[in-house]
């Protein structure tokens, strides 16, 4: 199963529901891509892929400045997981592939 390919997700937060987009591109066990939403779009970094299971990073800069640090899995045409928010928690986010 491959992670390759446009995602539409939604994001949980403390804010309220976020939808975006994510593309995502596989090389081995390194995951690259970038997400797309309200705040623009953001270059993922230090993702990695290892069977179903996917993780990356993405700093952001609004509403604060912080690394978003995500993993989840990947189940056919759907991804789910968790995100660390920073000091503010965690929330979930999952999407289906576009």
């Amino acid at each position: 199963m491959s992670a390759d390919g446009t995602w539409n997700i939604t994001t949980n937060t403390p804010m309220g529901a976020q939808k975006g987009t994510l593309e995502l591109a596989t090389d081995g066990g390194a995951l690259s891509g970038k997400m797309s939403g309200q705040q623009g779009e953001i270059e993922l970094k230090d993702g990695v892929v290892d069977g179903n299971s996917v993780s990356w990073k993405a700093d952001i800069t609004s509403p604060m400045a912080m690394t978003l640090e995500f993993s989840g899995t990947l189940d056919g045409d759907s991804i789910s997981g968790n995100v660390k928010l920073g000091a503010f928690g965690n929330a979930s986010f999952s999407g289906t592939r576009a």
